[in-house]
């Protein structure tokens, strides 16, 4: 390569780094001031955060348990767990229990 092409591409190369660079120079030094211009959070403001943060933790675990539970329950629904009739078959008879007023006379009695 002669002179003639590495100064135009040395030229191209400051104006690349001038167009590009001075953007993100600008606004990492942006973003530094801002930072340093945030107020700091008192510690008692951050221990209050840091147990809601693990009571919120806790909450989210058991509504995942919760959930799960629907999600089985609605499995065995879905799934029927009594076995289907066959053709001819019969459903079975509900038993029937006594009155409560005759189990308490019977208990009296014995």
């Amino acid at each position: 390569m002669g002179p003639e092409i590495i100064v135009p591409l040395s030229g191209m190369t400051m104006v690349l780094a001038i167009v590009i660079g001075r953007p993100l120079v600008s606004a990492w030094a942006k973003k530094l001031e801002n930072e340093s211009k945030r107020p700091a959070i008192p510690p008692e403001v951050a221990t209050r955060l840091e147990r809601m943060e693990h009571s919120i933790d806790a909450i989210a675990v058991e509504v995942e348990r919760i959930s799960e539970g629907q999600r089985f329950m609605t499995r065995l629904l879905t799934e029927g767990s009594a076995p289907a009739l066959s053709v001819g078959q019969k459903m079975a008879e509900p038993v029937r229990l006594p009155d409560r007023d005759s189990l308490r006379a019977s208990r009296e009695t014995a």
